[in-house]
C-alpha cells in the first residue's frame, strides 16, 4: 500500500496538509484528500505532483 503526505505548494513541515494519504480525488478545482482513517480535507487548487514512490502529493494553492 503506498501512502502519501499531501502538501501546499512545496514540501516542507510547514505547508503538510495531511499525512497518510491513500485516495484523491480530483473535481473542478477541488481536491479531496482521504487518509487511512477515512478522514476527509477539501482543498482548493490543482494537482501540482505527486510521486506515490516517495510518498508526497503537491497541490498547487492560491
Amino acid at each position: 500500500m503506498c501512502l502519501s503526505t499531501a502538501y501546499k505548494n512545496e514540501i516542507s513541515e510547514e505547508t503538510a496538509i495531511m499525512n497518510n494519504v491513500m485516495e484523491i480525488e480530483c473535481s473542478d478545482n477541488q481536491i479531496i484528500l482521504i487518509d487511512l482513517m477515512g478522514r476527509r480535507c477539501s482543498v482548493e487548487g490543482s494537482l501540482l505532483k505527486a510521486s506515490l514512490t516517495d510518498g508526497y502529493v503537491i497541490l498547487k494553492t492560491d
